[in-house]
């Protein structure tokens, strides 16, 4: 028989990345949650991890076991709730690609919010991170890039979209629904580190011979957009972005989209047919965008 508190010390360690961190998470000491995970090894009669000085990782049977802790954890959770036992709500832990307009998810969340059927936590992350989180287990569900051929999560698509510049409403160019890239030769950029598309928007703007200067190069779309309406620069982004003082112009000949929507675990793929609270709002404010 396997306890639970020896359940939430297995995922407190994945979770958490280290033995250290998750006895801190779990309020035990480390050597008490050591003690736990030799325990559970011994039930299973295999090893979970492979420690390291620096992390810990999961063996084969160790990811293979955590797909039934998630679940088990999920199921008693919700069997306690419904039994109004619970001394809280159920957990989604939601990945949240690093290049979708924060305000979006604050909105949504602050929509879902008095609903009260789950509590959540947003982990914001590139298309690759939250690749690993939801293999490695670490997030329920994420809002990502799909329909990207791997056929690794389970996805529904929510929308597609292309890029666009982004320049301060009294720019010179500000008035032109289109916008050559040779017509920004002399322009100032920002640069977004963190954008999917940075590397196909270099190589456009090379190929015609355009080698803008750089201003300011940064991961915070929020900020990227104040210094654009302050008329620090213009940059290249996709096309949900929106901000007071910035217009969004089209970049003649740079047909590039990207297409956002949810992947979930197989374990968990039941989030796609009935999402909770904040995925409805989330997916609502997105597929509601022009």
């Amino acid at each position: 028989m396997l306890d639970r508190y020896l359940l939430r010390y297995f995922l407190a360690v994945v979770d958490q990345g280290n033995f250290s961190r998750a006895a801190a998470h779990c309020n035990v000491s480390q050597p008490t949650l050591s003690v736990g995970i030799a325990k559970l090894e011994r039930t299973l009669g295999m090893a979970l991890f492979v420690r390291s000085n620096q992390r810990v990782e999961l063996t084969s049977g160790g990811t293979r076991f955590l797909a039934h802790a998630r679940r088990i954890e999920r199921e008693f959770n919700l069997a306690m709730q419904s039994m109004g036992m619970a001394d809280s709500l159920p957990l989604l832990r939601l990945g949240v690609l690093s290049s979708v307009p924060g305000p979006i998810i604050a909105a949504s969340v602050a929509r879902a919010r008095p609903q009260r059927q789950c509590r959540f936590e947003l982990l914001f992350g590139s298309e690759r991170e939250l690749t690993g989180h939801l293999s490695k287990g670490r997030v329920d569900i994420a809002l990502t890039l799909v329909g990207r051929g791997m056929d690794r999560f389970p996805e529904r698509t929510i929308r597609t979209e292309g890029y666009s510049i982004a320049m301060a409403a009294d720019h010179p160019l500000a008035g032109a629904d289109e916008i050559k890239a040779e017509q920004m030769g002399a322009e100032t950029m920002i640069v977004r580190r963190h954008c999917e598309a940075l590397s196909d928007t270099s190589r456009f703007f090379i190929e015609r011979g355009v080698r803008p200067h750089f201003a300011m190069r940064s991961t915070n779309d929020d900020t990227v957009l104040q210094m654009i309406g302050a008329g620090l620069g213009v940059t290249v982004m996709p096309t949900c972005y929106r901000a007071p003082g910035v217009v969004r112009p089209r970049l003649v000949g740079f047909n590039l989209q990207r297409t956002l929507g949810w992947a979930a675990s197989e374990e968990d793929a039941s989030l796609l047919q009935d999402p909770p609270p904040v995925i409805a709002e989330i997916e609502a404010e997105l597929r509601a965008l022009p």
